[in-house]
């Protein structure tokens, strides 16, 4: 028989189970509930043992202290209060509901109608009825946890922004099928020697990951026979989803991120604040709809239903001070317990609305901005929502950086052959200052990316010019339509030689083009292994083959020219300067920073680039004007970006003694560098080139 237990007042701070040596103290935020019931289980979930009514409130904060308790103990909440769906509340005691604070679950929800706080056979106005049915055999279990690590001499990276090369990879699609690892499709896989020598060996600096809180398997999903591989529909901020631990112990999450680095390699998670796994008025009751449906959420003017700024049914309310403060004690949370180096935050553009838009001044950017922990990390926007003005490209506030769909954009369409993509080529080669050039903002503050999770992979943008998504059933509708994608003359796979041929030509153009490009660099996981999904776009829901890199048929040639070009955007930091080069003269020698140059030799007009059948980009770089220079060594790079047929290019002209060295070419990845005789070159066509002034002379 369980021991039943006493609970006294306890303390409200820390919200959530917090282990304190004599016990347990349990607090809770709601500011409508009248009455909160803590839930404790039998050690396999299977039993409600107890259950105990918070016994004191301090504000909104429901809280209680059990001594004797210890870690390891299974809970829940059960939360009483007026169930009026027109107002705004949706209380219903009968439904077990997961702490928000929860360091650990127990697994995921299973899915049954129980799960519903109303109704689902009814007629009409389904969610304005009420369900009695208990849901707690459904529900995963929270677990308290004692989250003391011991760290030894883990050590931040703290890789500055601008030496910054981002790897985004998902743990399981990472790992699943690499056939050297004890532990595939966890977090421990992606902490073993062969995936970390791969990345060292590449030359990667953060490990930007998919989502890894807990999250939700959405039921259409599961009807289906599918599942949630990518995690966008989280359920707490705190818990390492299940599927990831492979013996169900935090732990391994922190000895994952000693792991790599001690390796030199930050770690990035990619954190959904925007919205929860709970969807719309007909979605399910498991968490934050239970606990206080109108604080949460932010609610439509009919408050029956929600705003949806966020297109997944619901949006959180970042305007509330305690959904406020439970989003920033998460992101503090995995600083200081887990040791994450930073975040990439969701549709950002959501967490920055007020009720008359975005505003980059909006509560949670200031929250941020001010914190002492928080500040100190990398922080990454995807600046945009579906909602009105939702695309926020470029108005995100310092220190934020921002990921840049025109970059991707621009360079597929360059590479693509599109008339007239020359001047936005330039553009995007130089920081999109556009876009990000102003308030005092880094050149690296553009986050330039060819491709990420959500679209076509390397190999798939050269391979496929329409998207094949029909594995998702959803008839090929789902995913984006603009792919600016190009096939090469075959329609996925193919055996011709020369198709093939221009395909690999063109994905070390595309690696090539972001490597040699100022802003942060980031790179899918898997694009430098030539790593296909069969042309899906929307890969959302494929955890298997078609979401997983099948390490078998790895690219060894692409990945070793990738890492080749890691290694030479580290060695010359003109590539990688903060400042924006707009060939202004620089103080250190009174010449300017950045040359446009003709294939003759002679500057660029404006005339130059009006003209649609500009095939070519050839830049000068020098160090950014304002900045001491690096080095005397470094100079000058000239890169020629090529799109057309073989051209002759004559080199920039230099002082007496000096020369030009060719030092890369996509067209002969595996060519070493050769000093260049007199002053014309031949680029290939379709290709990148790239020369260094010999600092030897």
């Amino acid at each position: 028989m369980s021991e039943k237990w006493a609970i006294s007042a306890g303390r409200p701070g820390p919200i959530g189970a917090t282990f304190d040596g004599d016990g347990v103290n349990f607090a809770l935020f709601s500011e409508n509930a009248t009455r909160v019931v803590l839930c404790l289980f039998s050690r396999d979930g299977t039993t409600e043992t107890q259950r105990l009514d918070l016994p004191e409130r301090d504000g909104d904060v429901w809280h209680g202290h059990i001594s004797g308790l210890r870690p390891g103990q299974l809970y829940g909440y059960r939360v009483e209060g007026p169930y009026e769906p027109l107002a705004g509340h949706r209380f219903n005691p009968n439904k077990l509901l997961i702490d928000p604070y929860a360091k650990r679950l127990t697994g995921h929800p299973v899915w049954d109608d129980a799960l519903f706080g109303f109704d689902l056979s009814a007629a009409a106005e389904r969610d304005l009825t009420f369900d009695t049915r208990d849901s707690a055999r459904f529900m995963p279990k929270c677990v308290v946890e004692d989250t003391a690590f011991s760290w030894g001499s883990d050590a931040r990276p703290t890789t500055p922004i601008a030496e910054t090369v981002i790897y985004e990879a998902h743990v399981k699609g990472m790992t699943a099928l690499h056939p050297d690892l004890r532990h595939p499709g966890k977090f421990l896989g992606l902490a073993e020697d062969p995936i970390l020598d791969h990345l060292v060996r590449l030359g990667i600096t953060a490990v930007e990951l998919l989502p890894v809180h807990a999250f939700l398997n959405d039921r259409f999903l599961v009807d289906k026979g599918l599942t949630n591989y990518w995690g966008y529909q989280s359920l707490g901020f705190f818990a390492p989803d299940p599927r990831y631990l492979s013996r169900g112990d935090i732990a391994e999450f922190q000895q994952m991120v000693a792991r790599l680095h001690a390796a030199g390699i930050e770690v990035l998670l990619d954190v959904v604040y925007n919205h929860t796994g709970e969807g719309s008025e007909l979605g399910p009751t498991l968490a934050f709809r239970g606990l206080d449906n109108a604080s949460y959420y932010r609610l439509a003017e009919d408050r029956r239903y929600y705003i949806n700024d966020t297109g997944t049914g619901n949006t959180m309310n970042l305007d509330h001070p305690m959904v406020l403060r439970m989003v920033m004690d998460s992101l503090r949370y995995w600083v200081e317990v887990m040791h994450v180096d930073g975040f990439r935050f969701d549709l950002c553009a959501t967490l920055g609305r007020t009720p008359t838009g975005f505003d980059r001044g909006a509560s949670f950017f200031d929250a941020i901005r001010q914190d002492p922990v928080l500040s100190d990390v990398k922080l990454i926007a995807e600046p945009w929502d579906i909602g009105p003005g939702g695309y926020q490209l470029g108005g995100f506030p310092q220190p934020f950086l921002e990921w840049n769909d025109k970059y991707r954009d621009g360079i597929r369409r360059f590479w693509r052959r599109d008339p007239g993509m020359a001047p936005d080529l330039a553009n995007r080669l130089t920081g999109s200052a556009l876009q990000f050039d102003h308030s005092g903002r880094p050149a690296t503050s553009s986050v330039n990316l060819v491709t990420a999770h959500d679209g076509f992979t390397l190999a798939d943008v050269t391979s496929y010019n329409e998207k094949h998504n029909t594995a998702n059933g959803e008839d090929n509708r789902d995913g984006h339509g603009a792919n600016y994608s190009d096939n090469m003359g075959a329609e996925g796979p193919t055996k011709d030689r020369k198709i093939n041929t221009a395909r690999s030509l063109r994905r070390r153009n595309m690696l090539a083009t972001l490597l040699l490009s100022q802003g942060t660099p980031m790179i899918l996981a898997g694009d430098e292994l030539g790593h296909s999904q069969q042309g899906n776009n929307n890969a959302y829901c494929q955890d298997n083959e078609i979401g997983w890199i099948d390490w078998s048929k790895a690219d060894t040639d692409l990945a070793d020219f990738t890492r080749r070009l890691i290694a030479f955007r580290k060695a010359h930091p003109v590539l990688r300067q903060k400042l924006f080069l707009h060939s202004e003269p620089r103080r250190v020698d009174g010449k300017p920073d950045l040359f446009w140059w003709r294939s003759d030799g002679e500057p660029m007009t404006p005339e130059d680039w009006q003209d649609p059948s500009l095939s070519y980009a050839a830049v000068e770089l020098r160090t950014a004007s304002g900045t001491p220079s690096y080095a005397v060594l470094e100079y000058a790079l000239f890169l020629v970006f090529n799109v057309g047929d073989a051209l002759n290019v004559t080199l920039p002209p230099v002082r007496e003694g000096r020369r030009w060295v060719h030092a890369l070419t996509t067209a002969q990845p595996r060519r070493s560098p050769a000093g260049i005789r007199g002053r014309t070159v031949k680029v290939a066509p379709h290709s990148v080139a790239v020369f260094l002034l010999d600092p030897t002379g």
